[in-house]
């Protein structure tokens, strides 16, 4: 429960509503239990045609009565003590002392009813049914109070939660965003969503019943157990002798209960992940007729969850059983006990002292509503059980992200970044996403300030990734990466990304308007610059004429709304307005029309000049916009010159640019 502990760690800080549940719920279980004092009197006095006065004057009476009787008993015991024999004398004197220690009690509670005597005769009334009259509206006045409280209760219980929700939502959010580019492939976009909206609404639901029920229930059982404390706490002892072993049962299937829940999630996420990639692969999918079997591998991964929820179903539907069959066997050994002592008018059972006095009928009336009082708070609590389990399994897997430190990080002190005006330089890199399993070895490169660098080669040789290291998304696992002498690793990282300008091979757009999709790296930008950056990007008019408002007209999810060349543009778009030192192209033209990728060459000529520029490119096309070209291959640098120079003397750059022409054919 230590993850779960630190939720509810989180839940205390609102301090004001936790008091208020906690007072509202302490309300509502003394009125539980006091309402249920009312048998009391209606059994002893009125189903006797009494008034409250008068079985308390008879109570004066018969206490009095006893305890004369008492003093008589013990004057005989006193006269007997001279003649008896050595060995009865102690027997003798242990009568008297039990008498007296008997008469004692009786006498207090003498004094207590004679104190209350002329509050019942001035305020309450003279005949049974009115008495009958006035007990129901006890009765009636604490349930209306009760359930006031109730509802106040149950109003800061669900505002706890709501706010937990919120607060652990924008935690999550913000943590997601700190994560490296790693987790993001390593864990699953559907695992996340997962994690940051069910789990996060079990976790709440789990403070929610934590704070309601779960605080509620057990003050209401705690209310009922002093009340039949009162009535006789040796009888309630024993009729609670079954109650370690329902607890220890309870015990295991708690831990049985979070382990299926957290099996369960992750089959849940599972679910999330498979509907995340048939939503994006959806024309995919039809277009070589696969629904059937992505419907046999979805109704696996369901049918796995649907295992995992039957075992949930499983224990959870024990839970109610058990506690109710120890509320049975303990109103039966209560009733056969009780049913002993008051039938016969007995205070022991056993030779064991029970009572002080011998129980009326409506004190064991009482002590029978304390037990069945606390049958419907534990029935409830079996419900809260599952949730709260639940929540600790999804609080385990809340966490595991929060904990989880980014790999790419500030340096404790970090440096200034300087004004590019010499060259990024690559000593020595290396970098694998796991072990044993290389992606760059060893690699060295200069690329001076202001030049154009082309980077080509086989699919999956190491291009995006060599570009990825220089705006940190990973850091090298040996060498290091400076720009004009500066670690890039001493330097902070929201400082390093300011200066770099991203155009990937997927234009990815947010879901809002055009103007603030071209302004998303500059969201001061005021409408001219963004037209003025849309103008650059021979991205203007298409905007004005042929979108329904124009910079105001919404992209939708991804940009669906527009075409790949109207996205590429206002990804170019963005990256002019933001006007960075280093200009990241990956493949930014691969997957536009003809017409399209000449305006965009267009842009690039003219913004790439004097910027230092990196481009990874299939087209050789492209390349007559690059100072050099990189050839590379498994990892390494193969070769780096001029285009003319690289295909005198590279058979794998001839190669590609035969593919190429071929592509561009």
């Amino acid at each position: 429960m230590s993850n779960y502990g630190r939720v509810l760690r989180l839940a205390l800080r609102q301090r004001l509503m936790v008091a208020g549940c906690l007072a509202s719920s302490v309300l509502v279980a003394v009125l539980w239990a006091v309402s249920l004092v009312a048998i009391w009197p209606v059994v002893d006095a009125i189903m006797r045609d009494m008034t409250i006065p008068e079985w308390l004057t008879e109570e004066v009476s018969t206490r009095q009565t006893a305890i004369e009787q008492m003093r008589a008993d013990r004057r005989s015991l006193a006269l007997q003590v001279p003649h008896a024999s050595p060995t009865k004398v102690p027997q003798l004197l242990a009568q008297i002392e039990d008498s007296q220690r008997t008469s004692a009690v009786y006498q207090a509670s003498l004094d207590r009813v004679r104190g209350y005597l002329p509050l019942a005769e001035r305020w309450l009334p003279d005949t049974p049914f009115k008495t009958l009259g006035y007990v129901c509206l006890f009765v009636l006045a604490s349930t209306l109070v009760k359930n006031g409280a109730r509802i106040i209760n149950t109003l800061l219980v669900s505002r706890l939660g709501c706010v937990l929700n919120h607060e652990m939502r924008n935690r999550f959010y913000r943590q997601m965003l700190r994560l490296d580019l790693a987790d993001f492939s390593d864990q699953g976009r559907g695992d996340l969503m997962n994690r940051c909206t069910t789990d996060i609404n079990s976790m709440s639901n789990g403070a929610t019943q934590l704070f309601g029920d779960a605080v509620r229930e057990p003050l209401k059982m705690i209310a009922c157990l002093v009340g039949a404390a009162m009535v006789s706490w040796r009888l309630l002892l024993l009729t609670i002798i079954v109650a370690p072993m329902a607890a220890l049962s309870i015990r295991y299937l708690a831990k049985a209960l979070k382990r299926a829940n957290r099996k369960a999630m992750e089959e849940l996420s599972s679910i999330f992940e498979t509907l995340t990639e048939t939503l994006s692969g959806i024309k995919l999918i039809k277009a070589f007729t696969m629904e059937a079997t992505e419907r046999a591998a979805f109704h696996d991964i369901s049918k796995g969850y649907y295992s995992k929820s039957m075992k949930i179903a499983f224990y959870n539907s024990l839970v109610s059983p058990i506690t109710e069959n120890l509320g049975v066997i303990m109103v039966l050994l209560a009733a056969m006990a009780g049913g002993y002592l008051v039938l016969n008018q007995e205070t022991h059972l056993f030779g064991i002292p029970i009572s002080d006095t011998p129980l009326t009928h409506g004190r064991m009336s009482v002590f029978f509503a304390m037990l069945a009082g606390m049958s419907d708070p534990a029935k409830r609590l079996s419900g809260v059980f599952n949730e709260i389990q639940r929540a600790s399994a999804s609080a385990d897997r809340v966490y595991q992200v929060l904990d989880r430190q980014p790999r790419v990080l500030d340096a404790e002190h970090p440096v200034v970044l300087p004004k590019l005006t010499r060259s990024i330089r690559y000593d020595n890199v290396s970098f694998r996403y796991v072990p044993d399993a290389p992606v760059l070895e060893g690699i060295n490169l200069e690329i001076r300030a202001g030049e154009t660098l082309a980077i080509v080669g086989p699919n999956g040789c190491g291009k995006s990734t060599l570009l990825d290291l220089i705006p940190r998304f990973y850091d090298p696992c040996a060498g290091t990466i400076t720009l004009d002498g500066v670690d890039l690793r001493d330097v902070r990282v929201e400082d390093l990304r300011q200066r770099i300008g991203v155009v990937a091979q997927t234009a990815l757009m947010m879901n809002d308007t055009v103007a603030a999709n071209i302004a998303y790296g500059k969201p001061d930008a005021t409408p001219l610059e963004i037209e003025r950056a849309a103008r650059k990007a021979y991205a203007h008019s298409f905007i004005v004429d042929k979108l329904a408002d124009g910079y105001d007209t919404k992209v939708g999810p991804g940009g669906g709304q527009l075409s790949g060349g109207q996205r590429q543009r206002i990804a170019l778009a963005r990256a002019i307005l933001r006007d960075p030192e280093i200009l990241i192209l990956d493949e930014a033209t691969s997957q536009i029309d003809l017409e399209s990728e000449q305006l965009i060459h267009q842009v690039l000529e003219e913004f790439t000049k004097n910027r230092t520029t990196l481009v990874i490119t299939h087209r050789m096309s492209t390349l007559v916009l690059a100072d050099r070209v990189l050839v590379m291959d498994h990892g390494k640098i193969l070769d780096i010159g001029t285009p003319d120079e690289l295909t005198q003397r590279c058979e794998l750059f001839r190669r590609l640019c035969h593919l190429g022409y071929r592509e561009s054919a």
